[in-house]
């Protein structure tokens, strides 16, 4: 093997991880022989009692490398120095990969189905419970900015009941980057919107299409909407005027097929 093909390897790898931080976070995924957790992160203040002991333990009978770093360097690593709690682990998820890597997929053999993607989803118990429907549903995964999104945390895996580590979500920096090279391999965009659009049960596709929800309070916004190919409502009956983004994504990843 070629040292460029080693690093190619090594990178691949590593863009299927996802770093959890927090003690009881850490100790339940650790719990879990389900889950291939890479590497444990622990730093070096961290009293070796209690709860520190258990994770400790837990990884060595699991055979997981760990390794103890000061407190800044596992700041770094868990990006939020605030609830690390001095731990961290990383864990590796087959569905968890830069969107690129599905679009050289739809290259060599298109296709079929849908995607979820987010515009500015900021609720962590929205994120997670919008991952758990979209991973029990027949749509193929998730489309997931970096920015303006809710980052990957305890209170989203808690709100995923575990489902994060399971499905299919595809990263992205930016959303309108991302949508704009998935038009150009044949989906059709889709925004959800309550003014003139086709109800989703008129609505049939004749190829792979992605549904956009928007902000909370905002909805999607003008730069992802000039994007758009259609816009998608779900008939409100008794004066209501919308849902939950978490209760769109379910009604959509399902009701879409």
């Amino acid at each position: 093997m070629t040292d460029s093909q080693a690093y190619l390897n090594r990178k691949a790898f590593f863009d299927h991880l996802i770093t959890v931080y927090g003690r009881k976070p850490v100790l339940e995924i650790l719990q879990d022989t389900n889950l291939k957790i890479f590497r444990l992160h622990l730093a070096e203040s961290n009293r070796k009692v209690g709860i520190i002991e258990d994770i400790t333990q837990l990884a060595k009978r699991r055979n997981i490398e760990i390794c103890f770093h000061s407190r800044a360097e596992l700041s770094r690593i868990s990006r939020n120095s605030k609830q690390d709690q001095g731990v961290a682990c990383d864990i590796h998820c087959p569905g968890y990969q830069p969107y690129q890597q599905v679009l050289e997929q739809t290259c060599q053999q298109p296709m079929a189905g849908i995607l979820i993607a987010l515009d500015g989803v900021t609720n962590p118990q929205n994120l997670g419970m919008i991952i758990r429907s979209v991973t029990a549903s027949p749509a193929y995964g998730l489309l997931l900015p970096s920015k303006g999104t809710a980052d990957i945390s305890p209170l989203v895996i808690k709100a995923s009941a575990g489902t994060l580590f399971k499905g299919n979500i595809l990263r992205c920096d930016s959303l309108a980057k991302a949508l704009a090279e998935f038009k150009e391999q044949g989906y059709q965009i889709c925004t959800l919107s309550s003014h003139k659009a086709t109800a989703i049960d008129q609505f049939a596709p004749d190829g792979p299409v992605i549904f956009v929800l928007g902000n909370e309070t905002e909805g999607v916004s003008r730069e992802i909407e000039a994007l758009s190919d259609h816009r998608i409502g779900i008939p409100m009956a008794n004066g209501v005027e919308s849902l939950n983004v978490a209760v769109t994504a379910a009604l959509i990843a399902f009701r879409a097929f």
